[in-house]
């Protein structure tokens, strides 16, 4: 037991996995202990049977579904077209000095800009459809995704790029067979990370701009006091963003196993 607590000690992959069922599931008996004998008000903390009565009947008819595939759209959408914009930009930002100098100021100040304060903004500028749901989400990708990018660049040892040129790369060699390898498992790990954001901007821009989606649909059940679909539409969004995040773990341990032995 005690060698379990030594720092970064490795641990059975079935052992880690056996936790993390548990503790979701003590999190479950938790809250079901809490709802059912503590005399909370329903309002404020419904019981997960009624939770899961409601995602039951909700599966059923399709309505939850719908919600799911609209939500996992949008945020698809956004996140894939934030990818395509800040990891080229990151990748150029950090390897060129000069393009720093003009993307820094840029990335910084929308960086740190509450993507709430833009929603307006983007509301005016493109309407209410789909259009601005996923410009939000790209809006408040984008920008932390080319930093968190160029940063990584930044970190590539330049022992590596010099020895490249040492053997006669050309510059384009060197982006293509060093600093594009050497970078891509911190670049999956950076993506895995965006998307969760992703999913947060989604959440807010359906709750602010839209008729459908999981983040509507929590909108319309607190004007109803209808806790248990809150409860219920925060259980589906956990499950999702648990789902790409494991899918996003797994690509990376595929693709690049070599990178958890450095």
């Amino acid at each position: 037991m005690r060698n379990l607590f030594r720092i970064r000690r490795d641990i059975n992959p079935r052992l880690f996995n056996s936790i993390m069922i548990i503790t979701f599931l003590l999190l479950i008996l938790l809250w079901y202990v809490g709802s059912n004998f503590s005399g909370i008000n329903p309002i404020f903390l419904p019981t997960p049977q009624a939770t899961f009565s409601y995602l039951f009947t909700a599966i059923l008819d399709g309505s939850i579904l719908q919600d799911i595939t609209i939500s996992c759209y949008r945020v698809l959408m956004g996140f894939l077209i934030a990818v395509v914009i800040g990891v080229p930009l990151g990748l150029l930002s950090g390897t060129y000095k000069i393009i720093n100098a003009v993307t820094k100021p840029l990335i910084e100040f929308f960086r740190y800009l509450p993507v709430s304060a833009l929603i307006p903004l983007i509301m005016v500028w493109t309407g209410v459809g789909e259009t601005a749901k996923i410009t939000i989400i790209v809006v408040g990708a984008v920008f932390s995704m080319t930093a968190m990018i160029a940063d990584i660049v930044k970190g590539i040892q330049i022992d590596l790029i010099n020895t490249a040129y040492t053997l006669g790369a050309s510059q384009a060699q060197v982006i293509r067979n060093v600093i594009i390898p050497a970078i891509m498992p911190n670049v999956m790990d950076t993506m895995r990370m965006v998307m969760g954001w992703a999913w947060t901007y989604l959440i807010m821009a359906e709750m602010l701009a839209s008729s459908s989606g999981l983040g509507y649909n929590i909108m319309i059940a607190e004007r109803f006091m209808k806790t248990y679909i809150i409860f219920g539409g925060i259980f589906v969004i956990g499950i999702l963003g648990l789902l790409f995040d494991r899918i996003f773990a797994f690509i990376n341990k595929r693709l690049f196993h070599w990178a958890e032995d450095v």
